[in-house]
């Protein structure tokens, strides 16, 4: 027997007069007479609106199969919010399948129910449409890009779950081994190694849609477990990666959209992205850039201004704002680190702040033509260490103007030429802005001694609207280039070797030049549904906390299972 005809939200007028069986939960109950109800059938297409005798018994959430024939509405009883609108069910034959009990919150996007309790019972929270639909995007989504990745050459490869600990990365999550106790493998926070392992192996064109793990404090596009595109391919260089990770996010983004992105997309270098928006994922939807103001204040004497690096933004129609505003973000440009805010409001004639009367008419005068303010706006300044400067701005930039992540369109941007170092230690050893092997631009290789910080790497991002949807890198693969950066790292061949050698063994067999790169599925997704919070597109996510509602996790294992491990649960600390 099959249990339906048909699903709920596909049914239409073309369907009159046809008799049809549907299943589903009740999603809504009105009475119209004593003996007749309309009951609203929901599965995961829509809902269909059903005339059923004796519905007295049936209740929300309910799941029913349910024969009718299929007639329009009566005039005047149309509604056009839905696909099913103008038609119903009638004559309808009722089979309760399961009864329910009273859900925790209504099964509508209108809900505000609590979070904790929406995971909790995330059974019930799954029905709701928005949750129906992020889902299918989802799958959408994995669909294109395999097809495009397949289509492109690659061979999909799956690399170990278990794998030994990396702790240079975050923080590890570890399992102890029941065979080899007090040893202990580690879920993979990114199959990096192995997929560098598939080139020395003549895979030539890898990827995968792995599922990873990383130990680290949650955020609103962070989950401690979380799904990314790894690919990786040989005898290639960074334009070609940058070639097929766009064709392979904007064939996801047209199974969503419909609408496929220009290629090639934009690129800017990562100099151009801090100097011009603050950021090293720069959101190019609305304008306020920092504008450069250090010539301005050459030789000023407010000291204010005496610094190494100034630069503004232009806050435009905001010249009327209140002094309670201006003051918490001067609050928050000291919380990201500056020693405060300058602010002028622009009027006809003059500038008006509390530094003004510090600064000569021509500095007033280059300060409005330098952002090319009106009268009206507002202008907002920052003089200290460049790095610092440009921080603060891009975030003060973002908490003024960013829109919303479904607004303004999406916005694909590579972001190149990253710094290979990102400072230096204690020990004045330069810090690596990425991993150990990222091969140098080389235009730069003669200054790797001499001048470390000013390399620039073969590593890129990419970016969507302010988000960092993944990053990658051309590769060593020359042992006399990996050896001049290990030695800036203070790291000897000795130690190279415990912590490393199974990759530097293999590259001595003959490793092909490759690149790759990873991308977040989880933020891609959430983004072209128009999500803020990556949370909202996984079928099962933690809490802020790490914790999950609906299994409990994480949880204490028994002495049974401690013991197999050998392993002893230390108290708490207090």
């Amino acid at each position: 027997m099959t249990l339906r005809t048909d699903y709920c939200g596909r049914l239409g007028v073309d369907d009159v007069d046809r008799r049809v069986t549907v299943c589903g939960w009740v999603a809504s109950r009105r009475e119209h007479s004593e003996h007749l109800a309309f009951v609203d059938l929901r599965d995961h297409t829509g809902v269909v609106q059903c005339v059923v005798d004796h519905a007295h018994d049936l209740r929300s959430e309910y799941v029913l199969r349910i024969t009718g024939s299929v007639r329009r509405r009566p005039e005047g009883t149309v509604n056009p919010n839905i696909p099913t609108g103008e038609i119903e069910l009638h004559d309808c034959d009722v089979e309760v399948l399961s009864t329910a009990e009273p859900p925790p919150f209504p099964v509508t996007d209108r809900t505000d129910a609590d979070e904790t309790i929406r995971l909790k019972y995330r059974y019930v929270d799954l029905r709701r449409p928005r949750m129906q639909r992020n889902l299918r995007l989802r799958a959408k989504v994995n669909s294109a890009i395999r097809r495009s990745f397949e289509d492109q050459g690659f061979v999909e490869v799956e690399t170990p779950l278990l794998m030994v600990s990396t702790p240079e990365g975050s923080r590890d999550f570890v399992v102890p081994s029941r065979l080899k106790q007090g040893s202990f493998y580690a879920l993979p926070q990114s199959p990096q190694l192995f997929k560098q392992l598939l080139m020395v192996g003549g895979t030539d064109r890898y990827y995968q849609i792995a599922r990873l793990a990383r130990d680290e404090d949650l955020r609103a596009d962070r989950q401690l477990e979380f799904t990314q595109l790894d690919a990786e391919a040989s005898f290639v260089d960074q334009d070609d990666v940058l070639e097929f990770v766009s064709e392979s996010v904007a064939a996801a983004t047209e199974a969503v959209t419909g609408e496929r992105p220009a290629l090639p997309m934009a690129t800017m270098t990562w100099e151009d992205a801090a100097e011009r928006f603050g950021s090293d994922k720069p959101d190019t939807r609305f304008g306020m850039e920092l504008v450069e103001l250090t010539p301005v204040f050459a030789g000023t004497e407010a000291r204010a201004f005496q610094a190494p690096c100034i630069k503004g933004i232009l806050v435009e129609g905001e010249g009327d704002i209140g002094r309670n505003r201006l003051d918490t973000l001067t609050d928050l440009a000291k919380q990201f680190g500056a020693k405060g805010l300058a602010w002028f409001r622009v009027r006809d004639a003059e500038l008006e702040g509390q530094l003004t009367k510090f600064l000569s008419d021509d500095e007033q005068t280059k300060l409005r033509e330098a952002v090319g303010a009106r009268p009206g706006d507002l202008i907002l300044a920052v003089a200290d260490e460049r790095r610092l400067v440009r921080t603060v701005l891009g975030r003060l930039r973002l908490e003024l103007g960013r829109p919303p992540v479904y607004e303004g369109g999406l916005n694909y941007i590579w972001v190149v030429d990253f710094p290979l170092f990102e400072g230096v230690d204690d020990a004045g050893r330069p810090i690596p802005a990425h991993h150990p092997f990222t091969m140098p631009h080389p235009d730069d290789l003669e200054k790797m001694e001499s001048d470390p910080l000013s390399v620039r790497s073969q590593a890129y991002d990419l970016v969507v609207n302010g988000w960092e949807l993944g990053s990658g890198s051309v590769r060593i693969h020359r042992a006399d280039i990996q050896q001049r950066v290990f030695s800036l790292l203070g790291i000897d061949p000795e130690e190279a070797q415990a912590r490393f050698g199974f990759l530097l063994d293999a590259f001595r067999y003959g490793a092909p030049p490759h690149a790759g790169f990873a991308f977040g599925i989880d933020r891609l997704v959430a983004i072209l549904a128009g999500e803020d919070n990556i949370r909202e597109v996984i079928a099962f996510p933690k809490t802020q906390s790490g914790a999950d509602p609906l299994t409990g996790a994480p949880a204490p294992i028994d002495q049974k299972q401690l013991d197999e491990l050998g392993l002893r649960v230390l108290p708490p600390k207090s």
